[in-house]
């Protein structure tokens, strides 16, 4: 793929999702080095494309390490990483989860929906509850996957989830970045979060170690206001911030490719950066 089609493919969301963005970068990276080494537009074209989605951290974390090391083993070690993530975090996280439970999921998360579909084979899930996940719906790309997959599966709308959440045994969810503020996900993660813990019900969260954000600079990415609204009028601001966090108090377990984690335990791994930057 080309520089500009990868860039169109990323900002308009074609390519979404945090582990989506890094693998797609990392391919892009791996064909242009191959034929042109780590000159002057690498650098060039890894700034862009980190600006591209501020707010996702995986690819920022990818590009220190590849800075670090510039050599194509170091891409095809990192893809490696990212593309074999998922099965071993749905092998943990799948231990979590009791039989013919009911579970509730939000936005699309490759690595959330690898837990809920191996649980679901294991005869652990039993349904799913999906919110829509306005305004670009990613939620409804979620249902359509489970339901294709075998899984019963309900579609609600985002502020319906107030309302079934009393029939869920869980939720799960994915992660952009995890931050010492908390866990950042799609908007309408944190009161899912407040939700959960309102009604007493697990909150997990689902996510490949290289989402731990050491970044001191962090910034909430705010889409275009004609998702949301394409009319302008006098007096009327639109904001669509596209991300928020959850505080760590709300989070249940954190399941990643290293294990189940606790919320402490992320707080230690971000306080030492070299737990990612040196242990691939």
């Amino acid at each position: 793929m080309k520089f500009s089609a990868l860039k169109k493919e990323i900002k308009n969301l074609r390519i979404q999702g945090a582990k989506e963005i890094a693998i797609a970068c990392l391919e892009f990276f791996r064909y242009y080095c191959n034929k042109h080494g780590f000159d002057k537009k690498f650098e060039k074209y890894a700034e862009e494309l980190e600006n591209l989605r501020p707010t996702a951290v995986v690819l920022h974390n990818c590009l220190e390490i590849l800075r670090r090391e510039k050599t194509l083993e170091t891409i095809e070690e990192l893809l490696e990483m990212l593309k074999n993530s998922g099965e071993k975090i749905a092998k943990h996280g799948s231990k979590l989860i009791q039989k013919r439970a009911t579970a509730m999921t939000y936005c699309h998360s490759s690595e959330a929906l690898a837990v809920i579909k191996r649980a679901w084979n294991e005869g652990k899930i039993e349904k799913v509850y999906v919110a829509e996940t306005r305004p670009k719906m990613q939620g409804v790309k979620t249902s359509k996957e489970l339901a294709k997959y075998g899984i019963e599966t309900v579609l609600i709308t985002d502020n319906a989830r107030g309302v079934f959440i009393k029939e869920c045994d869980l939720v799960i969810v994915g992660s952009d970045a995890m931050r010492e503020e908390g866990n950042v996900n799609k908007i309408g993660t944190f009161t899912l979060g407040v939700l959960a813990k309102e009604f007493k019900k697990p909150f997990y969260v689902v996510g490949n170690t290289l989402k731990i954000d050491y970044r001191k600079k962090f910034v909430i990415e705010e889409r275009p206001k004609a998702e949301v609204l394409r009319t302008r009028l006098k007096n009327l601001e639109v904001r669509n911030p596209a991300f928020d966090v959850t505080p760590w108090k709300y989070i249940t377990k954190i399941i990643t490719e290293k294990g189940i984690f606790t919320s402490k335990k992320i707080l230690d791994l971000i306080s030492n950066p070299k737990f990612i930057y040196y242990e691939l």
